[in-house]
């Protein structure tokens, strides 16, 4: 009877820890996918929460917004769990390259000065930038602000642009801060992403579009030493652009796609 006994409670415990093994290995964690995280498990984003509609702070505290979204369904890919963190737009490149950060998902325009700091995904949305002013001002064009007043955000690659125009260039930790300066009589001009003219346009903000200075290609920021996170996050983008879900958080926030490259094949 004792050894009949034995042998059940031997058994059992095997049940139990066979168990334990199956359910470790489905956590997702980040050193169960292999990828090199800041925190185990989760995938730390950064994002300004200044940028509506792509990062905008919500009244409990946390950030929602285009950018957002993609995060997050970026982390469901990768197994991890979404860590979003609100930082100013002029420190998040130096926060991933340091570390801080496992990524920046908050509309970088590719550049090649910020390429010598970090290295970039495959774009998950296109834009450009464009002037935008007050109803009366008869600006139309880039050398039409030759010698004003122009107002940027502060780290972005607007400044190089009105630098083209004039020395006068004052800067804002938001380009939604700045338009709505503009749009209450500071400043000749604000150049700033066209979706996010276009909002403040919708918002309500008195003022209006003028000349499109180019396009420019925004993509997730990762430390220039974690190939093994940046494929990854390259093949989550690739999956989400393939099942519809970027497409569909670009409808949501703009109601158009900009997630299609404007240069692709039809």
């Amino acid at each position: 009877m004792k050894k009949l006994f034995s042998f059940a409670a031997l058994s059992l415990s095997a049940i139990l820890i066979t168990g334990c093994g199956t359910d470790d290995s489905s956590t997702g964690s980040g050193s169960d996918s292999g990828l090199d995280v800041v925190d185990e498990g989760k995938f730390t984003f950064a994002a300004s929460g200044e940028f509506k509609p792509f990062s905008f702070t919500s009244g409990d505290g946390t950030m929602t917004g285009f950018d957002i979204d993609v995060a997050e369904a970026v982390a469901e890919e990768l197994g991890l769990d979404p860590e979003q963190k609100k930082f100013k737009f002029a420190g998040i490149v130096e926060g991933v390259q340091s570390g801080r950060f496992d990524a920046a998902v908050a509309s970088h325009t590719i550049t090649e000065e910020r390429a010598e700091k970090v290295d970039f995904s495959t774009p998950y949305y296109y834009s450009g930038p464009q002037i935008f002013v007050r109803p009366d001002s008869d600006v139309e064009t880039l050398a039409d602000l030759e010698g004003m007043e122009i107002a940027v955000s502060k780290g972005s690659t607007y400044a190089e642009t009105a630098g083209e125009a004039t020395e006068n260039i004052k800067t804002y930790d938001s380009d939604v801060v700045a338009l709505e300066a503009l749009s209450k009589g500071k400043h000749d001009a604000v150049i700033t992403d066209f979706v996010t003219g276009k909002e403040a346009i919708g918002a309500g903000l008195e003022i209006e579009a003028r000349e499109l200075l180019g396009r420019s290609e925004q993509a997730i920021a990762v430390a220039q030493d974690n190939d093994e996170l940046l494929e990854a996050i390259n093949e989550a983008l690739e999956t989400l652009r393939e099942d519809g879900t970027l497409e569909e958080i670009s409808q949501e926030y703009f109601g158009e796609d900009i997630t299609a490259d404007p240069e692709g094949e039809e």
